[in-house]
């Protein structure tokens, strides 16, 4: 018969393995904790987490002398997790596994112990967000430097699908452009964080516009020792931003967006960067029409007309924060219940409270996280990623979702799909 201290000392190993499984480490049954790569990083004793990654390196240091060094579980392909409440944490997953001369996983080498970094949309990118990495360059000093644009895509608030985003990041900051991090895993700034952890820094510094640094602060620094474990971490300011100034300081992907709704182009052409080309603003410039649904089309006396799909409200709530605030005390959007994903962390969560003007939401794993509603749009889910892309009488084609692979299909010689009924109305889980 177990006695109250052998069920205390249960409960406590449990929350060690829960603490280990949100970090996404993976344990090979004897109380040791592997990383995705399968290196040594922690290990349960006394029914709590110990880290063996500060004075030691993951991998080297063995946690018993006294005995040889345990097996690395065996590599799992299995598709990497995240905290946002459509993943949870990363499953471990060998290098060799990872997806090549896609354009993504751009995996970056660790020269020092400290990292700074930028985590943001960039949907567009503009002149604003030179300064911030200039600002952030500045700050890090001889650190590490890194920018990692969100994985966010949707036609209203965040038009450009990331590798568009990427593309014109790196034309736009060339001189960053090895900076620019392009990985499909990097989806919230907790990604970020415990993927820094499992590189080996023990310092973070996190750059952000002043509008957003209460957001930041509060999360990156409330998760340390839990999702992570940094020596430190700070969150600074990258420059004020004021909304209504003129120039560089007031400019936001906000106005851009709200310039290629309003068809102006100056507008627009002030804040791109002057490091790109006239072909190159122009391709900006129609793949955001493209993109937000702002279609050119002619009608019989060849006059062209600009089909609007969406309200201002909807891509730049900033502009007209009334339509928005009306929206939603008629509760039409942001009900609860309804999942959500934070503009400026990634985080995605069902609403579970809802304020005056903002919103208390919680994520899949738990994590809480509030925010005002002009910084949150609803989550697109896989079903509907679907249909964002597709125009009226034709195939869906967006890379990633059941539709393309249907279409590809379709386009693939010898395929029989579209020649085999039997299972056309199989019921779908």
């Amino acid at each position: 018969m177990k006695g109250f201290g052998d069920f205390f000392k249960e409960a406590r190993t449990s929350q060690a393995s829960e603490k280990a499984k949100k970090l996404g480490l993976k344990g090979d049954g004897h109380g040791g904790w592997y990383d995705r790569s399968g290196e040594f990083i922690a290990k349960t004793e006394k029914g709590d987490l110990k880290f063996y990654t500060k004075g030691q390196r993951p991998g080297k240091d063995v946690p018993n002398p006294a005995k040889p060094k345990a097996e690395p579980a065996p590599q799992i392909k299995a598709k990497a997790t995240t905290v946002t409440g459509k993943q949870v944490a990363a499953a471990p997953e060998a290098e060799a596994q990872k997806s090549k001369g896609s354009g993504e996983e751009e995996k970056t080498k660790r020269g020092s112990d400290a990292l700074t970094l930028v985590f943001g949309r960039f949907n567009p990118p503009t002149t604003g967000h030179k300064k911030l990495l200039d600002t952030a360059k500045g700050i890090s000093g001889d650190n590490d430097f890194r920018i990692y644009p969100s994985r966010s895509h949707d036609p209203k608030k965040n038009p450009l699908d990331p590798g568009t985003k990427i593309k014109f990041m790196k034309k736009m900051f060339a001189d960053y452009e090895d900076e620019i991090v392009n990985e499909k895993d990097m989806k919230t700034i907790f990604d970020v964080l415990m993927t820094a952890q499992e590189e080996g820094y023990k310092e973070v510094t996190i750059v952000v516009g002043s509008d957003r640094l209460g957001e930041f602060k509060n999360l990156a620094t409330k998760y340390n020792g839990d999702l992570y474990n940094f020596d430190s971490i700070a969150v600074v300011p990258g420059g004020t931003r004021d909304s209504d100034a003129e120039g560089v300081e007031g400019m936001s992907a906000s106005k851009i967006r709200k310039a290629v709704k309003d068809d102006d182009r100056k507008a627009f052409e002030r804040g791109i960067p002057s490091s790109i080309g006239d072909d190159e603003i122009n391709n900006l410039w129609n793949e955001l029409k493209r993109s937000m649904g702002l279609e050119v089309t002619t009608d019989k006396k060849d006059k062209k007309k600009v089909k609007e799909s969406v309200e201002m409200w909807e891509i730049a709530p900033s502009f007209d924060y009334s339509g928005l605030r009306e929206k939603y005390y008629n509760k039409e959007i942001f009900k609860r219940g309804d999942l959500v994903e934070s503009l400026h962390t990634g985080l995605v969560g069902k609403v579970t409270r809802r304020g005056a003007n903002h919103l208390i939401c919680v994520t899949e794993s738990g994590i809480m996280f509030k925010s005002w509603i002009k910084d949150v749009s609803e989550a697109y889910t896989e079903k509907k990623k679907e249909s964002i892309e597709r125009l009226p009488g034709k195939p869906n084609t967006l890379v990633g979702t059941g539709g393309y692979k249907k279409y590809a299909a379709k386009m693939t010689p010898g395929s029989s799909y579209g020649k085999e009924f039997i299972n056309k109305y199989k019921a779908k889980k």
